[in-house]
C-alpha cells in the first residue's frame, strides 16, 4: 500500500542496512546533508557494474537514491523490482552513467517475468536500453509524478513500456523508442510499443515516442479510464508479421485510444501515422470527447482515422493514401478543418520517403529532423517534430 505524503520516510543519521553494504563494496557513495528539522540527512549515489549490483541496487532503493549504470549489458536472473517511495524533493533515480551506453536484457530470465516493474512514486528512469524479456519490458504500476525519457524498450515478449493500475498519475514518457516488441503465447495479439491499460490516473503524458515495428499496436490505451495526453510522436510498421508466426493475430493500429468499455477524453495532438495494418488513429469503441488536433495519417492499410461511434473532436488533421478511406467517422463526432472536411484542400507533402524518420535522434533526445510527411503549412498536419 502506497504511503502518504505525511508518512513517507524521512532519512537521517543511520544508513540503511543496503546503503552501508552498498558503500563496504565500492559500490556507490553516500553524502550527507542536512534535513529540515536540521537533523542530519544521507542521499546516496550508488554506481553498478554488474548484473547482481544492479538487482540489489534497486531493491535497496529509498527516498534520494541515485543508480548509476556503467556502460555495458547487464542480464539480471530475477526482474528489477522496487516498491519503494521517492517524493517531489527526493526522487529515486535509475539512470546510464554519464553518458555510457547501456543495455539491460532479460535472456536470462525466467518465462514469463517482467524485465523491470516499478511500483512506487517520483522516480526518474532515464537513459537506459530494456531488451528481450520473456514478457513486458518496462512497467511501472499505481506511479506518481514518474519520469521516464530517453529510453529503448525493444523486442520483449510482451509490451516494451506499461503504465498500469489506479493511481497512476503525473507520468512523463518522453523520447522513447519502442519496437520490435512481440508476445509469441499470444501469437501477437498483445504486444504493444506503449501500453497505458487496466488503470486510471490523470496528468500522464507522452511526448516525442517512436513506436514502430510492434506486433499489436503503436499505442494502445485499453480501459484506462482517465484522460492521457500523447503528442508529437510517431506510430509506424505496427502490426505485421514479422516472425513467421502461422497463426498470427497482431492488430496493427497506430494509436489505440481506448477500448474495454471505458469512455474517456484522451487527446492526440501533433502526432503521425503510418503504414499501419490497421488504422492510424481510432477509438476503438471509445464514445468519450477525444480532441484530435494537427495529426497526420499516411498510408495505413484501413481508414486514417476511425472515429465512428464517439464524440471526438477533430480539427486540422491530414489524413493521404490510406486504404479504405481517410475518415470514418460517426454522427456524433465533431468534424472541421480536415482535409476531408469540405472545401478543405490536401496540401502536398513535402516527402513520402520514411528513412529519415529511422535516423538517430538528436543529442537531447529529440525526434530526428526529417521533412518526410511534413507539408510547410500551419493549418493542417503534424509538423513531425
Amino acid at each position: 500500500m502506497r504511503q502518504s505524503s505525511s508518512g513517507r520516510h524521512r532519512r537521517t543519521r543511520t544508513l540503511s542496512i543496503a546503503a552501508a553494504v552498498a558503500v563496504a563494496a565500492g559500490a556507490g557513495g553516500v553524502h550527507l546533508g542536512l534535513s529540515r528539522d536540521g537533523a542530519q540527512a544521507a542521499a546516496t549515489t550508488v554506481t553498478v557494474s554488474s548484473a547482481a549490483q544492479l538487482e540489489s541496487a534497486v531493491a535497496s532503493a529509498t527516498a534520494g537514491t541515485v543508480i548509476q549504470v556503467r556502460g555495458g549489458t547487464y542480464r539480471p536472473t530475477k526482474t528489477l523490482k522496487s516498491t519503494a517511495n521517492g517524493t517531489a524533493s527526493a526522487r529515486i533515480t535509475l539512470t546510464a552513467y554519464g553518458s555510457e551506453k547501456v543495455r539491460i536484457d532479460g535472456s536470462e530470465l525466467a518465462a514469463g517475468s517482467w524485465l523491470a516493474g516499478i511500483y512506487g512514486d517520483y522516480w526518474t528512469v532515464s537513459a537506459l536500453t530494456f531488451q528481450n524479456s520473456p514478457a513486458q519490458g518496462f512497467v511501472a504500476t499505481s506511479s506518481v509524478g514518474g519520469i521516464f525519457e530517453n529510453l529503448v524498450t525493444a523486442n520483449n515478449g510482451d509490451s516494451g513500456f506499461t503504465l498500469r493500475g489506479d493511481g497512476t498519475t503525473n507520468n512523463l514518457v518522453r523520447n522513447l523508442d519502442s519496437y520490435g516488441n512481440y508476445d509469441a503465447a499470444g501469437h501477437g495479439q498483445n504486444a504493444d510499443g506503449i501500453a497505458i491499460k487496466f488503470g486510471s490516473g490523470t496528468g500522464n503524458k507522452i511526448t516525442g515516442a517512436r513506436l514502430y515495428n510492434n506486433s499489436d499496436d503503436g499505442l494502445d490505451l485499453w480501459q484506462f479510464s482517465s484522460p492521457v495526453t500523447v503528442e508529437h510522436s510517431w506510430a509506424f510498421g505496427n502490426g505485421k508479421n514479422r516472425w513467421n508466426d502461422s497463426a498470427f493475430e497482431g492488430n496493427g493500429n497506430g494509436f489505440e485510444l481506448g477500448g474495454g468499455g471505458a469512455s474517456v477524453a484522451h487527446s492526440a495532438n501533433n502526432n503521425a501515422a503510418w503504414n499501419n495494418t490497421l488504422h492510424g488513429f481510432t477509438e476503438n469503441s471509445n464514445t468519450g470527447a477525444m480532441l484530435l488536433n494537427r495529426n497526420t495519417a499516411y498510408a495505413n492499410k484501413e481508414q486514417g482515422f476511425s472515429f465512428a461511434t464517439g464524440k471526438a473532436r477533430l480539427a486540422r488533421n491530414l489524413a493521404v493514401s490510406n486504404g479504405t478511406g481517410k475518415a470514418k467517422l460517426g454522427g456524433s463526432t465533431v468534424s472541421a478543418a480536415n482535409n476531408w472536411d469540405s472545401q478543405m484542400a490536401a496540401p502536398a507533402l513535402k516527402s513520402t520517403d520514411p528513412a529519415s524518420a529511422y535516423a538517430s535522434r538528436q543529442a537531447n533526445g529529440s525526434l530526428p529532423v526529417t521533412t518526410f510527411l511534413t507539408t510547410g503549412s500551419t493549418a493542417v498536419g503534424t509538423t513531425m517534430n
